[in-house]
């Protein structure tokens, strides 16, 4: 017969047992389970706690979309108003987002500053290489979208296959960080695109495509507190839902009064977007998933 465990292991917070988007995790052993079992039940609850994203709450929403309004006025600054060009722009963003994914993966534990500089390298160089794909490689925004929206659900396969979940909650080893950014920039870009077609070839312009982006977030929060859809599938809809919904705004701010914008200048848009990011960051203190 199995060793019993004599005495169960203490137990953490309920808080870091909480895995993200409606699941939950029992630490306690149940009656006859095996002390490696619960060594293992343990660990898994470990891992959670070091999980090196945020917790995902409202304050993790407003700051997404204001870090998705600041990747477009930031990226539209280095392709347009520095004339850079969205190639140029490309390589310039993929190199910070690289650099970014480097320390984010190397961070022993969750870093705010850390992990929203990453956030924003995603938006930036999402602008720019679905600008690229859709204006000077001539793809146009609905083959951009499709291209793009293919390459995000493959992304998202290939980690379940490997990994068996692409939950927030499991992002806490070097390869669910890898596969966790990599889907993050196919969502990001896919919202670039995604954005520009609602706003002009669907001819709903900057506003209109803000209000039904809006609603489907709102329709994503409704499905998330009155049914039982899966929450791994809501926070993912809702992740690249926020990506054209700040696309759009920062294009209302950014571009000329004859294009239905506001004619704001890209880079005190994106200076005051950053600045309200920060203040946020450290204002509420974001914390990691699970409480950790």
């Amino acid at each position: 017969m199995p060793r019993r465990c004599d005495r169960a292991p203490t137990a953490t917070k309920v808080d870091s047992q909480r895995v993200l988007l409606g699941s939950h995790l029992d630490a306690r052993p149940r009656a006859g389970a095996s002390c490696a079992a619960v060594t293992r039940s343990s660990a898994a609850t470990g891992d959670e706690a070091r999980s090196k994203v945020p917790e995902v709450t409202f304050v993790f929403w407003m700051i997404k979309v204001a870090a998705t309004t600041l990747g477009e006025t930031a990226g539209d600054a280095v392709s347009m108003s520095m004339n850079l060009g969205y190639l140029v722009g490309t390589a310039i963003f993929a190199s910070v987002f690289i650099c970014a994914v480097a320390v984010q993966i190397a961070a022993s534990k969750f870093q705010p500053f850390v992990y929203w500089t990453t956030i924003i390298a995603t938006t930036t160089v999402g602008t720019t290489m679905a600008d690229f794909a859709d204006r000077s490689l001539g793809i146009g925004y609905a083959g951009g979208s499709t291209l793009l929206f293919a390459l995000l659900l493959g992304s998202l396969a290939i980690w379940f296959r490997t990994l068996g979940t692409v939950s927030v909650s499991s992002i806490s080893s070097p390869m669910a960080e890898s596969f966790y950014w990599i889907t993050i920039m196919f969502s990001q870009t896919l919202g670039t695109a995604l954005g520009d077609w609602t706003a002009d070839t669907a001819g709903l312009g900057y506003a209109g495509s803000a209000v039904v982006f809006s609603l489907l977030l709102g329709l994503v929060a409704l499905l998330a507190y009155a049914t039982r859809v899966p929450r791994t599938f809501l926070f993912w809809a809702a992740f690249i839902l926020t990506r054209p919904l700040g696309a759009v705004v920062g294009d209302f701010l950014d571009k000329p009064v004859t294009s239905s914008g506001l004619a704001l200048s890209r880079y005190s848009a994106s200076a005051v977007l950053l600045l309200f990011i920060v203040v946020c960051i450290l204002r509420f203190k974001p914390r990691a998933a699970g409480g950790g």
